[in-house]
């Protein structure tokens, strides 16, 4: 067995700073990538400490890929590498929507993105298509009863769309019982807001008041608190407040809040900054940031100390290995979601092949350049088909 290399914090940073400027794909690729750069590559984790961030990532509410990458950064820093590792990663992602925003705002929308997001949707499918992949010969091995709990996994988010906790809870119970046999044995607010610039404050609909700001932290924080699974999870519950509930965007505002993130590196949950701002302008974006990842990092530190000092007992064994069975089910089962709705057409699917062919075939070719290409193919096609 290969020994683990010794790296700094400094360096883990540097790590996901690059990952959050490059890494397309959404949650199952930027899982994916962690997996083959920091355990397979760099070995700077072992796969016990992977397997027990994913788990615990998938256990606890909030973005997966997000809490995964936190959770290594608890492993290597505690809970100031947590914070770090966290701030590392999502910054970029966090600009690049700001200075979309700002676009929008100004120009009156982004006719381009969907010729943009018609060619990287499909060559994202491959990417998390190949991820999950990687992810199942990592996690299952040769076990049956994992393999079952995969695929009962994945049929259920495939056909309800959406990932439920109690299905990874009954998957961890299930194993437990199984494999270990436990039974044999305020106002101040409002006046700070006062003194903010209005540019600051200025959205869709112009500056914003304080009790939007309230509502937005509120709500925002509801949402990284009591979604779980994947940042495509989040995605329902958003439309249900911002359009539905709140009116804060329309139908087509809201889609093109979730192309950005998309064609956006790191964690898909970004958008809620792209939603910040143009409901409240910066301070709107950072407020909504903060608030959806702020549940993530408490859920995260609070029980990684335990969960990593009793991952040697037989009994939580069985059940991290249950509940990450049907963590990567329900990545494939969202892999077929996604691919379900990114798949549309004959050259939406060519594209897709065609990635997964330039990512198999010629290692060397970077993935940010394979989805620029794409990209750009989807805007001529677009065009040409205007």
């Amino acid at each position: 067995m290969e020994e683990r290399q010794p790296f700094t914090l400094k360096e883990l940073l540097i790590y996901f700073l690059r990952l959050g400027t490059t890494g397309f794909g959404g949650p199952v690729a930027l899982v994916g990538y962690m997996q083959r750069d920091l355990v397979e590559q760099r070995r700077w984790f072992t796969v016990e400490e992977y397997r027990e961030g994913l788990a615990l990532a998938q256990l606890a509410p909030g973005p997966l890929a997000a809490q995964l990458a936190m959770y290594l950064g608890w492993v290597r820093g505690r809970a100031i590498g947590a914070g770090l590792v966290g701030l590392a990663f999502v910054l970029p992602s966090f600009l690049m929507v700001i200075v979309i925003a700002v676009g929008y705002l100004r120009f009156g929308g982004l006719p381009w993105m969907q010729g943009v997001f018609y060619g990287i949707g499909a060559a994202v499918i491959a990417i998390i298509a190949r991820s999950a992949v990687k992810l199942t010969r990592l996690t299952l091995g040769r076990d049956r009863l994992l393999w079952a709990l995969f695929v009962g996994a994945a049929l259920v988010t495939a056909w309800t769309e959406s990932e439920m906790v109690g299905v990874f809870v009954g998957a961890g119970v299930l194993t437990l019982l199984v494999r270990a046999r436990p039974f044999a044995r305020a106002p101040g607010m409002a006046i700070a807001i006062g003194l903010l610039p209005s540019a600051l404050v200025t959205g869709l609909a112009g500056p914003a008041s304080a009790s939007v700001l309230w509502r937005i932290a509120w709500y925002f924080a509801e949402a990284g608190a009591f979604v779980f699974g994947s940042g495509l999870a989040i995605v329902p519950f958003l439309h249900a407040g911002v359009v539905q509930q709140f009116h804060w965007l329309d139908e087509r505002q809201f889609l093109d809040a979730v192309a950005v993130a998309m064609i956006t590196p790191g964690p898909v949950v970004i958008t809620v900054g792209f939603i910040g701002y143009l409901v409240a302008g910066l301070a709107g974006a950072v407020v909504a940031s903060l608030a959806t990842f702020l549940p993530c990092y408490v859920f995260t530190v609070i029980p990684a100390p335990h969960f990593r000092r009793l991952s040697q007992n037989r009994a939580l064994k069985a059940f991290v290995d249950g509940v990450t069975a049907a963590a990567t089910g329900a990545i494939a089962g969202a892999a077929f979601v996604l691919g379900r709705r990114a798949l549309v057409d004959v050259t939406t699917v060519a594209i897709a092949l065609g990635t997964l062919l330039v990512l198999t075939r010629t290692r060397r070719v970077p993935e940010p350049l394979v989805i620029a290409a794409a990209g750009l193919l989807g805007v001529l096609l677009k065009r040409g088909g205007a």
